[in-house]
């Protein structure tokens, strides 16, 4: 320890001088690649793809060398007609900043080869370098004029492979800080129950399974992340200086870092480097959409975004090194340096502010919690895409992901009628129980919806129909801005690209979402909505609830650690006798588990293959009376693996939420995906004077098929006419 403390000192030492100096910046080329340089790090970049084939950070190699693609864009530059240009020339700035563009030009044909698959759209990738700066900058600049055909945005992201030999500890937030296993353990390990989850059979977490999607984070909350050396004393993090060009808003969970997931069980000495990932198209817990009409004079600009290299003594002192570089890029956002793409300069962006102010004449005296207020794109009905024209990773739902999603499939029984990810857009049509009409008049919920899936989900296969509606959740097409407002309500969101939006507002503690339509942001203005009255949706008084309304599970029990594997194999041993949960008595952070899932019969089950028979909590209640009138059990939702819950109250039936539409939250080990309200309105007659149990029960399948709900409230109103 002594040695590594002093080998990180001398390090520090051997930086401060350099850093002082500020080499000017160099750009070099040849026939294949760029070369940019400041005197701490050294990238080159392929011209033809576009991909960033090494980056050295004072002579250390941070990047897979011996990887066909060390880091890479998903959707790259290599077909169409290419262009490789220095768009910064240091020469002409006095060493300030270099920058290189590689330029793929579509003329209407598919584009890109990389893992993302391919588009038809023109294609630039850029790597910037000032002086002084410990990284490299890098974005992509997506191009679809009107005379193109229509298309879609399969999986999209950048993607690092690291240096094996170099990096061994990952961090992605103060929970999953540690040191990882090593390329050995992985190869080694047995699989479970997905192609991406194997149990470790040596090393430090001999006996653990590994799962890539246990490191998911929150994009909105975690800015940096990466991987750092415990015998270099150097780290390697992406840093995103915004989250404008991300999809899904601020519950949006993604992968983020991991050991690469090397598939062939056989290769016992396969490569599998450590792993970062900026995410801003994915399909998972629930995923993102991104269709192109062929009528659509469409840009997106995915970053800038600095990869950074830091040597600051220990694992921790890199990682708050990286956090404070991320909220120092965050405070140098928009960049003035971007220029030739459509990037707006800090002085044609405006400032949007407000104060939120909650009216619930049911509750006049809760005070939000995590206040986030948004500025999206309004709610649109997706362009429909010819088949053959989608991408690669396109399938929303089931198939895009990179899960074991035949497995699913399987045990999910030929959803829709189809089979190997064929789903018919007849049979997927969902149909509706309850109240499903907000105070907007909009139908907010189920929104994958009518048109259902068709068409093979893989390589061309893509959308022919995708969601009914694209809300900021699973929007990936356009650029959203959001903040989280102060105790007050207040908010001010800065760097607002000028448009038309919506505003949206959710909070801990709020069901539902505020949404104000026909905000009309003007370029380098600053505009002031004042105060924005939200009145939550009621639909007469609450009985009972349970949770807490915030997007996911995490308040349950389990739910504050929710981020391994298999905890549907452990829910039988924490709750044999199924959650029984009692109004007034029992505590929803000890007695109601975090996801409801098929019951494990088999005790020796170890690998969560198989099925479980059908599980049902309940909750009892009193009553001073029998009550009248119409009742309405409101079910949000931030996890589905299943395609039924059904319901009763003092067992007669309530009906059926049988639009559930997947998500994959649980499968992933995940906390929260694509969220939903269903609620089921029902005669209050079916209540009694006393005791009374509502049952929720998700079908016999299999164990990852099953809910995790956000939040669950029981309202009556007396003076409606009963359903029938």
């Amino acid at each position: 320890m002594r040695f590594a403390r002093l080998a990180g000192a001398v390090l520090c030492c051997f930086l401060t001088p350099l850093l002082h100096a500020a080499p000017a910046v160099t750009v070099s080329q040849n026939d294949d690649s760029f070369t940019l340089a400041n005197g701490i790090v050294t990238a080159q970049v392929a011209k033809q793809s576009g991909n960033l084939t090494s980056l050295k950070f004072h002579g250390l190699e941070m990047l897979d060398a011996g990887n066909r693609q060390p880091a890479y864009w998903s959707h790259n530059a290599a077909r169409g007609q290419q262009e490789a240009a220095i768009t910064i020339d240091p020469q002409t700035n006095g060493g300030e900043r270099g920058e290189v563009s590689i330029k793929g030009i579509s003329g209407g044909n598919q584009m890109g080869s990389g893992p993302g698959g391919s588009v038809i759209a023109d294609i630039e990738i850029r790597f910037a370098l000032g002086r002084g700066d410990s990284g490299v900058y890098t974005y992509s600049i997506f191009s679809h004029p009107t005379n193109y055909p229509a298309t879609s945005i399969g999986e999209a992201r950048f993607c690092m492979k690291l240096n094996d030999d170099l990096f061994d500890w990952m961090t992605v937030d103060s929970n999953r800080n540690m040191k990882m296993i090593s390329t050995y353990d992985w190869n080694h390990g047995t699989q479970m129950n997905g192609k991406e989850m194997r149990r470790m059979n040596s090393g430090s977490y001999q006996g653990q399974v590994e799962h890539k999607y246990d490191y998911s984070a929150n994009q909105f909350d975690v800015r940096a992340w990466g991987w750092s050396s415990s015998d270099k004393h150097v780290g390697i993090w992406l840093v995103n200086p915004s989250v404008e060009y991300l999809s899904g808003g601020p519950t949006k969970f993604e992968l983020s870092s991991h050991r690469d997931a090397t598939f062939n069980t056989n290769a016992l000495n396969a490569p599998a480097p450590p792993t970062l990932l900026n995410y801003w198209r994915g399909s998972h817990y629930g995923g993102s959409i991104c269709n192109i009409a062929a009528t659509d004079a469409w840009t997106k600009v995915i970053g800038p975004f600095l990869i950074y290299c830091n040597a600051t003594g220990d694992h921790d002192s890199m990682w708050h090194d990286a956090l404070a570089q991320a909220d120092k890029q965050s405070k140098a956002w928009p960049f003035d340096w971007v220029n030739g793409v459509d990037y707006p300069h800090k002085n044609e962006r405006a400032t949007v502010t407000g104060k939120i102010v909650l009216n619930d004449p049911q509750a006049p005296n809760m005070s939000m919690s995590n206040l986030l207020v948004g500025l999206t794109a309004p709610d649109y009905a997706p362009a429909v895409i010819p088949r053959g024209r989608g991408a690669f990773g396109g399938g929303f739902g089931p198939a895009g992901g990179g899960e074991d999603e035949t497995n699913y499939l399987r045990n999910f029984g030929n959803f829709g009628g189809g089979t190997n990810g064929d789903f018919n857009a007849t049979n997927v049509r969902p149909r509706f129980s309850g109240n499903f009409t907000n105070q907007f008049g909009t139908n907010r919920f189920a929104r994958f919806g009518t048109n259902g899936f068709r068409g093979r989900f893989g390589r061309g296969g893509g959308f022919n129909a995708g969601p009914r509606i694209v809300d900021w959740q699973n929007d990936a097409k356009n650029y959203e801005f959001w903040v989280r407002a102060d105790a007050g309500g207040n908010f001010s969101i800065p760097n607002v690209r000028p448009g038309n939006y919506s505003l949206h507002a959710i909070a801990d503690g709020v069901l539902g979402d505020l949404t104000v339509t026909n905000i009309s942001v003007a370029s380098g203005k600053t505009l002031a909505l004042g105060k924005i009255d939200w009145p939550p949706v009621r639909f007469g008084r609450q009985l009972w609830d349970i949770g807490i309304p915030n997007r996911n599970g995490s308040e349950f029990s389990k739910g504050d650690d929710y981020f391994h594997w298999g905890w549907y194999l452990e829910y039988p041993k924490l709750f044999p006798y199924d959650v029984k949960y009692v109004i007034g008595k029992s505590d929803f952070h000890k007695d109601w588990f975090f996801e409801q899932v098929p019951y494990n019969d088999d005790t020796n089950n170890l690998t969560g293959r198989g099925n479980g028979s059908a599980t049902t909590w309940t909750v009892a209640f009193n009553l001073p009376q029998a009550p009248k009138g119409k009742a309405t059990l409101r079910l949000a939702i931030c996890g589905v693996g299943t395609r039924t819950l059904t319901a009763e109250m003092n067992d007669e039936s309530l009906g059926s939420v049988s639009n559930l539409v997947y998500n994959a939250t649980i499968n992933r080990d995940g906390i929260g995906g694509y969220w939903v309200e269903h609620n089921l309105a029902f005669d209050a007659a079916l209540m009694k004077s006393g005791k009374n149990v509502l049952s929720l029960t998700v079908p016999a399948g299999g164990l990852m098929n099953g809910i995790i709900y956000d939040y669950l409230r029981l309202e009556l109103d007396e003076n409606a006419v009963a359903p029938k």
